[in-house]
C-alpha cells in the first residue's frame, strides 16, 4: 500500500533517519526538505541568494515559498511518499490538505525526544554532501566516510547551539500546533525517538502496519 506520511519533530529528532528508513521499506519516495534547501544553496542563482541569509541564521523559508517548492515536488506524484520538514507550520498544513484533495495523508508521525538530549545529537550529527544522509559522527566509516555512498562526511554548517535553539523556539512555537491539529483529528502517531535507532525503527513499522488505505492512524 502505498503511504503518505509526514515526519514532525525538533531538529536532530531522527526525522532524516526514521524518514529514509520508512520509505526503504515501503517503497517510499522520501523528501527532506532541508536537505532540498541545502540543495537550492549548492546550486546557485537568485532563489539560492534570496533564502541563504535565512538559512544561516537558523531561520526557516517564509510559507508562500516552501508550499511553492512543495508544489513543484508534488506535482504528479503518483505513489506514496514521507516528507520530513513538512509542513512545519498550520498554513502549511492547510496548503498540504487542499494540494492532495479528495484523499490527504495516511499518518503524521511525531517523534519526542527531550531538549536536552537533543542538544547532545547536535554536537555530534553529520551529513553528507553528495547524497544527504545525516547521523552521528560514531556512524561514519573507515574515518569519516557516508556509510551509504563513500563520500566524506562532515558537520553541517547550520549546527550550532544559536541555530539550534532558534530553529527549536520555532518548533515549539509553529510545529507543535500542527502536531496537536493532527492528534485532535486522530491522524497522528507519537514515538519515542530517545530510544536506540533500530528500536524507534521496529516500533514506527509496527504503528503504520494497520493503517487503511483511506489513511486514519490507529
Amino acid at each position: 500500500m502505498a503511504l503518505r506520511l509526514i515526519l514532525l519533530g525538533p531538529p536532530a529528532s531522527g526525522k532524516g533517519t526514521q524518514g529514509r528508513r520508512i520509505a526503504e521499506q515501503r517503497g517510499l519516495d522520501y523528501l527532506s526538505t532541508g536537505a532540498l534547501l541545502r540543495e537550492v544553496l549548492t546550486a546557485g542563482g537568485p532563489v539560492a541568494a534570496e533564502i541563504a541569509p535565512v538559512l544561516a541564521r537558523g531561520g526557516y523559508i517564509d510559507d508562500d515559498r516552501m508550499c511553492h517548492i512543495m508544489a513543484d515536488w508534488l506535482r504528479g506524484r503518483q505513489g506514496g511518499w514521507v516528507l520530513d520538514g513538512f509542513p512545519r507550520t498550520l498554513a502549511q498544513d492547510d496548503f498540504l490538505r487542499e494540494a492532495l484533495l479528495p484523499g490527504g495523508i495516511d499518518a503524521a508521525i511525531a517523534l519526542e525526544v527531550p531538549k536536552e538530549e537533543l542538544l547532545r545529537r547536535i554536537a555530534g550529527r553529520v551529513e553528507c554532501p553528495s547524497c544527504r544522509w545525516s547521523g552521528q559522527r560514531e556512524q561514519l566509516v573507515q574515518g569519516g566516510l557516508c556509510p551509504r555512498c563513500g563520500t566524506p562526511a562532515g558537520r553541517r554548517a547550520d549546527d550550532d547551539v544559536t541555530n539550534f535553539l532558534h530553529r527549536y523556539e520555532e518548533y515549539e512555537t509553529h510545529t507543535l500546533p500542527v502536531i496537536e491539529r493532527h492528534a485532535a483529528q486522530g491522524t497522528l502517531i507519537r514515538c519515542d525517538a530517545t530510544r536506540d535507532v533500530e528500536i524507534v525503527s521496529t516500533s514506527l513499522a509496527a504503528s503504520l502496519e494497520p493503517l487503511s488505505s483511506h489513511g486514519q492512524a490507529s
